[in-house]
């Protein structure tokens, strides 16, 4: 398999469990059929401390915590909510890295953003959407790590949000070993372009606010521009 292969695994796992989420289902649940689904599709394995689907709901989604620390909860998913969801699929060395925040109102997954009713919900995956636009806006062959990370971080409080990440970096490098990683950060002077692929994924909330709203892809540069993988 191509990273495109295996990050599609996590496309598609994403895409199944909206279809799959409803009331009264656990994280640990939803957890389960991610992982399940993902080895279905070809997963070997998960690179990030084994665990294939990091899961957070309500007021969850503003915590942000290594993989060496999480623990999935058994919480239970309520009529209206809100569902982080980040998976790590695997397979012979090779990534895939996909994050969404999804919204649950009367029962149901909302897939288009303008059709949220829960206002601070919407302008959050709004805000989301802006993200991935500026940066894609902003970067170029030359950019680095760190001019990134300053651009955007300024541009996330700009726009009335704090970075919830608990090391406040904005994503990393796509490699075989997660110890190899070098992340979009301060005091990254490597250009992005220096690095096969990368990840994207602001972790974002407003100041004293329960909810958090994450969006991950990977990118790369083909012939100096940059493509979402």
């Amino acid at each position: 398999m191509d990273y495109s292969e295996v990050q599609n695994i996590a496309k598609q796992t994403m895409n199944y469990i909206k279809q799959v989420i409803k009331p009264e289902m656990n994280l640990m649940d939803i957890r389960q059929k991610c992982e399940e689904k993902m080895m279905e599709l070809g997963a070997t394995s998960f690179w990030y401390w084994d665990i294939g689907a990091f899961c957070f709901s309500g007021d969850e989604t503003a915590i942000s915590v290594s993989g060496k620390n999480y623990q999935t909860s058994n919480k239970i998913i309520q009529e209206n909510d809100i569902i982080t969801i980040d998976l790590s699929p695997q397979n012979n060395n090779i990534w895939g890295d996909f994050a969404r925040t999804i919204i649950v109102e009367n029962g149901q997954v909302i897939n288009d953003i303008e059709a949220i009713h829960n206002v601070e919900w919407k302008h959050g995956l709004q805000m989301q959407e802006k993200l991935h636009l500026e940066m894609k806006q902003f970067v170029t062959t030359n950019t680095t790590f760190e001019e990134l990370y300053f651009y955007i971080n300024n541009f996330i409080v700009q726009n009335g949000y704090i970075n919830l990440d608990f090391l406040g970096n904005l994503g990393h490098s796509i490699v075989k070993d997660k110890a190899d990683r070098i992340y979009i950060e301060k005091g990254n002077h490597a250009k992005l372009s220096d690095v096969a692929l990368f990840t994207f994924e602001p972790h974002i909330g407003v100041e004293n606010s329960i909810f958090g709203y994450k969006k991950e892809n990977i990118y790369y540069f083909k012939e100096g521009n940059l493509i979402e993988l």
